[in-house]
This record gives C-alpha cells, sequence and structure tokens, in this order.
C-alpha cells in the first residue's frame, strides 16, 4: 500500500518538463526582463521643446549679460568722455571770455584811438584855418594899435546847449603893446513866441567872468544853456576896452 503510494507521488515526465520550463522563466536562471513604459509621441515631443526653450533662455540670458556688460563699458566710456568734454568745455569758455574781454578791450582802445584821430584831425584843420587868418592878419610895420574878433562860430552840443569858438586878434603899438578888456556875448533867441536876449556873462559879472588880456592872437571856448524849447536866432560877441566897444561880430551858426 505505501509503495503503491510512493509511485503514484512521483510526477510524471510530462509534468517535470513542465516544471523544466516554468524555472527556466521565472527561476534563477530565467532571462533578465527590462520593463518599460510606453509614452506617447507628443510628450518626446514637449520635453524636447521646452528643452529647447530652456536652452535657448540661457543663451538669451548669457547674450544679454554679455550685452549689458558691453553696454556697461560703452556708457563708462561714454562717462569718461563727457567729463572730458566738459573739462574741455569749460577751458574753451575761459579762453573765449579772455578772448571776448580781449576782443572789447580792443575795440573800446580802437573807438578811443578813432575818436582821437577826429580829435587830432579837426585840431589840425582849425590849425591850419587859424594859420592862414595868421598870415592875413598880420600887422603892418607902423600901423596904430587895433583889436578885433576873427572866426567866431557856434555849435549846437544837445539839450539846448551851445558851444561857442572866436579868435581875437590884437595889432600893438609902441605905447599899448597889450589889450586888456572884456568879453561878453550878446545872445538872441526866440521863445513862446517872444523874441528875447541874454548876455554872456551878464553886466555884473563881465568885469570878473569877461576879461582878456590879449597880445597878438586869443582864442577863446565856452558854452551856454538856452531855456528848454528856445530856438537860437543869433549871437554876437563885443570887445569892450573898460566901457568903450571896441570891436564886435555875429557867429556863424
Amino acid at each position: 500500500m505505501a509503495g503503491l503510494l510512493a509511485f503514484s507521488s512521483m510526477p510524471t515526465p510530462a509534468v517535470t518538463l513542465r516544471i523544466r520550463k516554468f524555472r527556466r522563466r521565472f527561476g534563477i536562471l530565467a532571462p533578465k526582463v527590462v520593463v518599460r513604459s510606453h509614452l506617447p509621441l507628443r510628450w518626446y515631443v514637449l520635453s524636447l521643446t521646452l528643452f529647447a526653450l530652456l536652452m535657448v533662455s540661457l543663451g538669451w540670458l548669457m547674450a544679454q549679460r554679455n550685452e549689458a556688460g558691453q553696454l556697461g563699458r560703452e556708457l563708462a566710456e561714454s562717462r569718461q568722455q563727457l567729463l572730458a568734454q566738459s573739462d574741455e568745455l569749460s577751458v574753451l569758455r575761459s579762453s573765449t571770455g579772455t578772448e571776448q574781454s580781449a576782443v572789447n578791450i580792443e575795440r573800446a582802445a580802437r573807438q578811443q584811438l578813432l575818436s582821437r584821430i577826429k580829435a587830432l584831425e579837426s585840431d589840425n584843420a582849425m590849425l591850419k584855418e587859424d594859420m592862414l587868418l595868421f598870415e592875413r592878419l598880420i600887422p603892418a610895420a607902423g600901423e596904430t594899435a587895433a583889436v578885433r574878433v576873427e572866426n567866431f562860430k557856434v555849435a549846437v552840443a544837445g539839450g539846448g546847449r551851445y558851444q561857442y569858438r572866436l579868435l581875437m586878434v590884437y595889432q600893438p603899438d609902441k605905447q599899448l603893446p597889450e589889450f586888456r578888456g572884456f568879453l561878453q556875448l550878446e545872445i538872441q533867441y526866440a521863445h513862446s513866441g517872444r523874441s528875447a536876449r541874454m548876455l554872456v556873462p551878464e553886466p555884473k559879472d563881465l568885469k570878473r567872468d569877461g576879461v582878456v588880456e590879449i597880445r597878438h592872437f586869443l582864442r577863446r571856448e565856452g558854452g551856454f544853456v538856452l531855456p528848454t524849447g528856445a530856438v537860437l536866432q543869433g549871437v554876437e560877441a563885443r570887445l569892450y576896452q573898460g566901457d568903450v566897444l571896441k570891436s564886435k561880430r555875429v557867429a556863424q551858426l
């Protein structure tokens, strides 16, 4: 009975073959199996796209950083150039101010020189005129003493002011080598529709302000002022010796 049971428990060749196949597939000697999960193609594309975008972003950031550094260097250089140009501009302004001052000084000096030249030319013309007059007025020997007014002119100075210039000539003799007298101007003008007269100096001041002493020639220059709105009509110069009128002459206006 026992032997029958032992015999019946022994596996058959078919079962043994199945067991061997099972061990080969799932046992130690079974081949290794790799389990891979299957992903759709769009996920691969999306991953690659994200990776490409990431790389492009990194490249763009690096380019921006390099460009920012370049811009920073250019900005620093521009600032240095601006500072240098500002210093140069300050120097140029200073030199320009100095040159402008020099130009103004030169211009003022030129104007003064031109004014001086005009004054000298005017004086020279007057001297030439006086020389011609002197030559004409040289007294002949043996003539008696005489005094007269020559070359009497009046010019407008502005603001109601007038300037006069005259030449007094004296021909001496042995008894009277010098003339002593007084010079007075009689000025006629119109004011507010009326004619008026003014004496310079006034009679009470004549023996103080009008004294003249003539040996041969004497030039006298001066001025007078008319009332506002007055119109000058004529000026006459008079030479007195004491209370005696020796000579008179009407001015050229």
